[in-house]
C-alpha cells in the first residue's frame, strides 16, 4: 500500500466559492479508478505546539502499489484537476509513504 498525503496552502484573497471549488476539486481525486480510499479536508481544530495548521486544504489518498499511484498522475481526472485547480494555491506539499 502506498499513501499519497498533499498538503495545499491557498492564495490569499479567494472568495468562498472560490475555496468550494477547489474542494469539490479535490473530491474529483478520489473517484480516480486507481485510488483504494482517500478523505479531503481542512485543519482539525487540535491545537498542541508540534502540530502543523498553516495548511488550507489536505488531500490523502492510498494505492494499491507504486504503479497505481503513476497511472493516477497522468489520469485524466487529475489532469482537468491540476487545469482547473492550480490557480488557487501557492505552496504544495507531497508526502508519501508506504
Amino acid at each position: 500500500m502506498l499513501n499519497h498525503l498533499v498538503l495545499f496552502w491557498t492564495k490569499d484573497g479567494l472568495s468562498d466559492a472560490d475555496r468550494a471549488d477547489f474542494e469539490q476539486g479535490l473530491r474529483s481525486l478520489l473517484q480516480i479508478s486507481v485510488v483504494e480510499g482517500g478523505s479531503v479536508g481542512t485543519p482539525a481544530a487540535t491545537n498542541r505546539p508540534n502540530v502543523d495548521r498553516s495548511y488550507a486544504f489536505a488531500l490523502m489518498l492510498r494505492f494499491k502499489n507504486v504503479t497505481a499511484h503513476d497511472a493516477y498522475q497522468i489520469d485524466p481526472i487529475h489532469n482537468a484537476f491540476h487545469a482547473r485547480c492550480e490557480k488557487y494555491w501557492q505552496k504544495v506539499a507531497v508526502y508519501d509513504f508506504g
